[in-house]
């Protein structure tokens, strides 16, 4: 056991602790996972397949997997581990030829108490359609390595065990599928420098029309936040995690990632002690709602202010942020609609005087 182990392990405990705040444990309704039967048998689209871990717990995640990919013939090699951290089951499935390995991954598992259907649910199901695509038509230059991995909650234990215990010879890169399941463009990042490996994952999304700092955008180093592409970078192959982003609410997803302690605290605070039994469900629902209508409350009143003075996006942004309010304005599409709009408005008040 060493002292980074240790880290990890400490690191992982947080990172369950600061999500189950985030996302609220004692959830009103806690959503029902799909017959397997009915999903093994079902459409075999990423949406379809999202339901074969979403909802389950992650003993029966893990099962999941390992019945889906029996259910259809796929040669896979089970690589089952046990630490003081964690225990699990990785899966690996080997499709095509050559002397090049690129590896895909996704992790099975959830928060507890989390329906993981984004995270990391959606992930999954991605893969799983892959597979079938790279199945019919082999990649006969390079060999498409699909890992799904337990544990990734736990400070990504399942990758760590497997870099550990698996050679890494001849692996061309490594990209982690990390929240997947909603969006319209696409992050890479941990790239905090340019490779071979990047300019290939460049190429592959501009061939298929994708635009980059518009439909993708490439980012460095992720603070606290992590992935299982991490592992593998550990051992010197370039790897990056693979992000889907909704672009209205890039912003507050950027604050979130970026300061995440405050967000987690500022998201306590909003949030109200969820049906507890003397205020009851109704009223926790009726609070959570009040609480919302009086923070949009205070975003127009700083708006009109704003606009009254000199109407400078910017310091309306600043004006949110220094009010606890940069989540909530930044998820707002309202909201964003009329920054963006003031955001021109000074652009062209600025190209005028400058003309003049």
């Amino acid at each position: 056991m060493s002292l980074r182990d240790i880290g990890f392990f400490v690191r992982g405990r947080l990172n369950r602790a600061m999500s189950r705040v985030l996302k609220g444990r004692a959830a009103a309704h806690r959503e029902t996972p799909a017959p397997l039967d009915a999903v093994l048998s079902g459409p075999r689209t990423p949406l379809a397949l999202s339901r074969l871990l979403t909802a389950r717990d992650n003993a029966a995640r893990e099962s999941a997997v390992a019945a889906w990919l029996t259910a259809r013939g796929v040669p896979f090699t089970r690589h089952r581990f046990a630490t003081f951290e964690g225990r699990g089951d990785n899966y690996i499935v080997d499709l095509g030829g050559g002397d090049r390995t690129l590896v895909l991954v996704a992790h099975h598992d959830a928060v507890p108490g989390s329906p993981g259907a984004n995270d990391n649910a959606a992930s999954v199901a991605i893969l799983l359609a892959l597979l079938e695509r790279l199945a019919a038509a082999p990649p006969s230059r390079l060999r498409v390595r699909l890992l799904f991995t337990a544990c990734e909650e736990l400070g990504y234990l399942g990758a760590r065990v497997y870099v550990r215990e698996a050679s890494m010879d001849r692996i061309a890169g490594v990209v982690s599928l990390e929240l997947c399941g909603m969006g319209d463009a696409l992050a890479i990042w941990d790239a905090a420098m340019e490779t071979p490996f990047l300019r290939t994952v460049r190429g592959a999304l501009e061939s298929v029309g994708r635009r980059a700092d518009e439909t993708y955008h490439v980012v460095g180093r992720i603070p606290v936040f992590g992935s299982d592409h991490r592992a593998f970078a550990a051992m010197g192959v370039p790897a990056y995690g693979l992000t889907v982003v909704p672009v209205a609410e890039a912003d507050a997803l950027r604050a979130f990632v970026f300061s995440p302690m405050k967000s987690a605290l500022r998201a306590v605070k909003r949030r109200p002690v969820p049906f507890d039994a003397a205020v009851g469900v109704r009223a926790g629902h009726e609070q959570h709602r009040l609480a919302l209508r009086a923070d949009r409350e205070r975003i127009d009143r700083l708006r009109n202010a704003r606009a009254d003075e000199d109407g400078d996006p910017l310091a309306l942004e600043e004006s949110f942020d220094d009010e606890g309010l940069a989540l909530i304005a930044a998820v707002n599409l309202d909201e964003r609609g009329r920054i963006a709009s003031l955001h021109a408005t000074l652009r062209k008040r600025n190209h005028l005087a400058h003309r003049s």
